[in-house]
């Protein structure tokens, strides 16, 4: 995922909760009803990497520009960055099944908008609704699972909301694929949304509200009598005790901070040096998972691929889906080797893998463009009518590839040969005529990538090794590290700007992916990406501590005994 996170979860801890769900079905709802929050996240932020496919196809103008196709990408993180903020007030005031009821009204809204999208500007109108909600789901539905969950299988349920956020991914590839054919494609790829978001409400209407936040507000009958649900009557008095007890315990820890406005306790964190060493390694983990470039994978796989030199739609989705695949896989595998080996070294490991790759990336997109097949100046007079004017303009036409032929600044494409594609091919005007009369020939029309051969599933096979080092590690820790490296006073406030530092590095990162490839091609776009991550695993060797098996006490002590460079440990025991 991109922008979750998962809880520590042990096989003793998923059996149990297997075990428990089925003893008790109230549970299992529960966590399921609120589950799909995380579902609608995931489903989000994979869908419109397909639907931006079809999108360019009816509408001129986003084709013509990335900016256009950026904005569109990028508004439903903004949106999330908004929906974040509203809903952690929303979570104090109004409860968390009221905020998870309103992210559902404001999703269904979204998707709707932009199922019917007939201009960009109400698809990107659409993208800031669905954000909102996506903002708010993932921040409630966690925070209701964990509150309205037995203690014993809490982390479990909890892993299961980041499992169907990378769930809800896979399932967009494969909607994404289905609609292919139908007409209307994107409209339904995007609209389709609004079914699991309908789904989520109605359940949500029979469920309570978090026991947790009743007891808060002083609604202790109504909390008892949602805990009475979900333990047996043997152990409810002990856990309504432990309630009472950490709710005390926490508004204490609260207290300890100030009552003062939120900017007065930001600043009290920053200004707290052993608060501030937790937030600089946080939030650098959280500035690294994106910089190494993992959303313009999630957000842009299939133009991606096209990039590689695959023409087809279809054949972009359909490769598409493997590295969403992998990325569950991923998932599955950081939950069960988290504790063992630790999450600093998991870190580690992942960028170095990380960075092999994205070297990878850029070495087989240099190979593929400096092999881009020529325009041959018979093939392009064949097609007179449709010839890219600025190709007839050019001084040295003569010397023109593929390349050069998609760089034209009046916006051209590249018909291949019928009978082998790294022929001189045509290079013609990219309206829609240039396409057609290329494609009524039956040969290949290119408009993103030229084509590369073999190069092309080369640079497919370094993208899905970059997916497969990436989610273990890069993808899943730094929201874990974040969850143990501050004191509990100041958690909240700390794990809110850790959280939006990483929705706005996500936004960046989404906003300026597409330009990047205009300006200076996919393989230097993606050396960029490797160059950070050189710096990222740099800093992460010096400032990020190993958290594993700690208490959030015993984090504290470890970080007021270290130097500035947190790895290097003082002399003190």
């Amino acid at each position: 995922m991109v922008e979750g996170g998962a809880t520590k979860l042990d096989k003793a801890e998923f059996s149990e909760c297997w075990q428990m769900s089925w003893r008790q079905p109230y549970i299992l709802r529960l966590a399921f009803s609120a589950g799909i929050g995380g579902l609608l996240f995931g489903y989000d932020t994979g869908v419109i990497s397909g639907a931006l496919l079809y999108i360019r196809d009816d509408f001129r103008s986003v084709d013509k520009s990335t900016f256009l196709q950026e904005t569109i990408v990028s508004m439903a993180v903004v949106g999330a960055i908004f929906g974040a903020g509203i809903g952690g007030w929303m979570n104090d005031a109004w409860g968390r099944r009221k905020s998870i009821l309103i992210a559902d009204f404001l999703f269904f809204i979204g998707s709707v908008v932009m199922a019917i999208g007939l201009w960009p500007w109400l698809i990107i109108l659409g993208r800031v609704f669905v954000g909102l909600g996506v903002g708010m789901a993932s921040m409630t539905s966690p925070l209701y699972i964990s509150e309205a969950s037995p203690a014993k299988i809490r982390g479990a349920l909890v892993s299961t909301n980041g499992l169907l956020i990378t769930g809800g991914q896979f399932l967009s590839y494969l909607i994404n694929l289905a609609f292919t054919q139908v007409k209307g494609t994107w409209r339904w790829m995007l609209g389709i949304a609004g079914v699991p978001a309908l789904v989520q409400f109605v359940l949500m209407l029979s469920l309570p509200e978090s026991p947790r936040w009743l007891y808060r507000k002083g609604r202790t009958e109504e909390a008892v009598a949602i805990l009475s649900k979900i333990y047996p009557a043997h152990e409810l008095d002990n856990e309504v005790d432990a309630l009472r007890m950490s709710v005390e315990a926490e508004i204490a820890e609260e207290g300890s901070i100030g009552e003062g406005s939120i900017f007065a306790k930001i600043k009290t964190a920053w200004t707290t040096p052993v608060v501030r060493k937790g937030l600089i390694a946080g939030i650098g983990c959280q500035v690294a998972q994106q910089f190494v470039g993992i959303n313009t994978v999630m957000y842009y796989s299939p133009t991606i691929i096209q990039l590689a030199g695959i023409a087809s739609n279809q054949a972009a989705l359909a490769l598409s889906l493997t590295t969403s695949g992998l990325n569950v896989v991923g998932t599955i595998i950081s939950i069960s080797v988290i504790d063992k080996y630790g999450r600093r070294k998991l870190m580690i490991v992942s960028m170095i893998g990380i960075i092999v790759f994205l070297f990878g990336l850029t070495a087989m997109f240099k190979v593929a463009s400096l092999n881009s097949p020529p325009v041959g100046k018979l093939e392009t007079t064949h097609f007179a009518n449709s010839t890219c004017p600025a190709y007839m303009t050019a001084p040295a036409a003569g010397s023109w590839d593929c390349v050069k032929c998609l760089d034209a600044s009046v916006g051209c494409g590249f018909c291949a040969d019928k009978e082998n594609r790294r022929n001189p091919g045509a290079c013609l005007t990219s309206n829609p005529i240039g396409g057609e009369v290329c494609k009524g020939e039956r040969r290949t029309w290119y408009t993103r990538g030229c084509p590369s051969g073999n190069y092309a599933y080369l640079a497919i096979a370094m993208l899905v090794a970059y997916i497969l080092v990436y989610a273990p590690g890069m993808g899943t820790v730094p929201w874990i590290v974040n969850s143990e490296i501050y004191p509990l006073r100041f958690r909240g406030v700390c794990g809110g700007m850790a959280a939006v530092s990483n929705w706005v590095s996500n936004f960046i990162v989404s906003m300026s992916f597409l330009s990047l490839t205009k300006a200076v091609g996919s393989a230097y776009t993606f050396m960029l990406f490797g160059l950070i991550s050189c710096v990222s695993l740099v800093f992460i060797i010096l400032f990020v501590p190993e958290t594993k098996g700690m208490q959030f006490e015993e984090v504290e002590k470890m970080l007021e005994k270290r130097s500035w460079k947190v790895w290097k440990k003082s002399n003190e025991k």
